[in-house]
């Protein structure tokens, strides 16, 4: 509440009076800077929102059939992968090495690939939905198998559907971790249009900031250029859409991470 009101206050009633659950001198400055060009705003939302679905489906898909794996007691190589990936946290190649990889070798400079695989595995989703995939009865398996039904057949027609709190968790988690993030557009991405909303909005706060420090550099006062209010206005703009994404799966969610808690 008290993000949404200092978002239409005045930035002098925050600076001199702090922040309230009331907006104190009601104004739209700071939504009038943020959506000045509506064009770019309504463009970088397509484009958080691309990433953030194909992202949480592929990412999802690959975790869930990784964990079926894994989890299979007659997998004879499920502990070497269990290794495998769980020794992949303990160390960190870094950004030089990431970076190289990503532009010399994968060529995805100012693609939206760089935006997406990074996000698309992690071992700590993996480990939650292994824990998930083993408390599915092997007897459902082990049916599908006499019945004739191939690997692959078994995971999307009796593994998946028996899973959705674990998707609902685990696709929540990587949704906002795809939402929240701005760093790789930062490194990757370079044309204006393909800018996520996280990034446009860091560009337009770093931009305001950069004004106002010329502006005192050079003796000239711009106490009217909103600056808190216009980070309130950008944090609102920015969770409006998980805001209203979590009720629906609040509930898959809430059972999701008991599940976990319990059986981790």
């Amino acid at each position: 509440m008290l993000l949404l009101s200092g978002s239409f206050s005045s930035d002098q009633s925050i600076r001199f009076s702090g922040y309230s659950l009331l907006p104190q001198d009601f104004t739209l400055e700071a939504y009038s800077m943020v959506f000045k060009h509506p064009q770019k705003i309504v463009m970088a939302y397509g484009v958080s929102i691309f990433i953030a679905s194909a992202g949480t489906f592929c990412g999802l898909f690959l975790i869930t059939m990784t964990a079926y794996v894994i989890s299979r007691k007659s997998f004879k190589y499920r502990n070497t992968f269990s290794f495998f990936f769980y020794f992949t946290t303990l160390f960190n190649g870094g950004l030089v090495c990431s970076y190289i990889l990503f532009i010399r070798y994968l060529h995805l400079k100012d693609n939206f690939l760089a935006l997406i695989l990074p996000g698309m595995f992690n071992v700590f989703y993996l480990l939650i939905m292994r824990s998930f995939v083993s408390a599915i009865p092997q007897a459902l398996i082990e049916s599908a198998k006499i019945d004739g039904a191939g690997e692959f057949k078994i995971f999307i027609r009796i593994i998946v559907p028996l899973l959705p709190s674990g998707l609902a968790t685990i696709g929540l988690f990587m949704a906002l971790g795809y939402w929240n993030d701005w760093y790789n557009a930062m490194l990757y991405i370079q044309t204006p249009e393909k800018f996520p909303l996280q990034y446009m909005m860091y560009d337009i706060l770093m931009r305001s900031q950069a004004l106002l420090q010329i502006a005192s550099y050079v003796g000239i006062r711009m106490e009217n250029l909103p600056t808190n209010s216009l980070k309130l206005a950008m944090a609102v703009v920015t969770t409006g859409p998980i805001v209203l994404l979590y009720p629906f799966v609040q509930k898959y969610f809430v059972k999701g991470v008991t599940i976990g808690s319990v059986k981790g």
